[in-house]
């Protein structure tokens, strides 16, 4: 029997989850928690083989969970199943320690599937979102850019930037906007959040 720990902030998802795995007759949901920073305490409580976690979770986010988890209780895997499959989030989980990472929409008896390769010590990764990871290539921001994003999080002015990276107001300006045309974002804010997503900014 392969047991498995649930965390999803949405209630309507995590008994979605648990009743459709619980089908299985091999799969055997031990604990369900809504918070990421309840997944390490009731891991250890419960000891799942596989704790499947959300990416968007107050307290802790997924990939924090995950890392966090993995150092706790290194015998547990972790499956992320998530609405946001973006390629920086893939990344992000196969570096926090993740063993999958699959999208919520995955057919019930795919997912079981997945559930037991992970199970199994396998590495499981929804295929269309490795493929876009894969073609995304490596990060295009230099150092500077990057640490002006960083210095950016904030939201304070070009000049409160400037400061933190003792740079040149204009200088200061020119990484952004290199930063903004390499993300392909629109605004400052939105070059921040993707690169975040992808990532670049750990």
């Amino acid at each position: 029997m392969i047991r498995l720990l649930l965390a999803d902030d949405q209630a309507l998802v995590r008994g979605a989850l648990s009743a459709l795995l619980s089908l299985e007759t091999d799969l055997e949901v031990v604990a369900e928690v809504e918070r990421g920073d309840l997944v390490v305490a009731s891991a250890r409580e419960h000891r799942p083989d596989v704790a499947l976690l959300d990416v968007e979770m107050p307290g802790l986010d997924g990939i924090a969970a995950t890392a966090a988890l993995r150092r706790a209780l290194p015998s547990c895997r972790v499956l992320i199943v998530t609405t946001f499959g973006r390629p920086g989030f893939l990344r992000r989980a196969m570096d926090a320690g993740a063993s999958g990472f699959v999208v919520k929409d995955t057919p019930a008896r795919e997912l079981a599937d997945v559930v037991r390769r992970v199970a199994a010590g396998l590495r499981v990764v929804d295929p269309a979102l490795a493929a876009a990871t894969l073609a995304g290539g490596g990060n295009p921001l230099t150092a500077r850019e990057l640490d002006t994003l960083r210095a950016a999080r904030d939201g304070g002015t070009v000049a409160d930037i400037a400061a933190a990276v003792r740079l040149s107001e204009g200088t200061v300006r020119n990484h952004l906007s290199a930063a903004i045309g390499k993300t392909g974002a629109r605004t400052r804010a939105e070059a921040v959040r993707l690169a975040e997503e992808a990532g670049w900014l750990l």
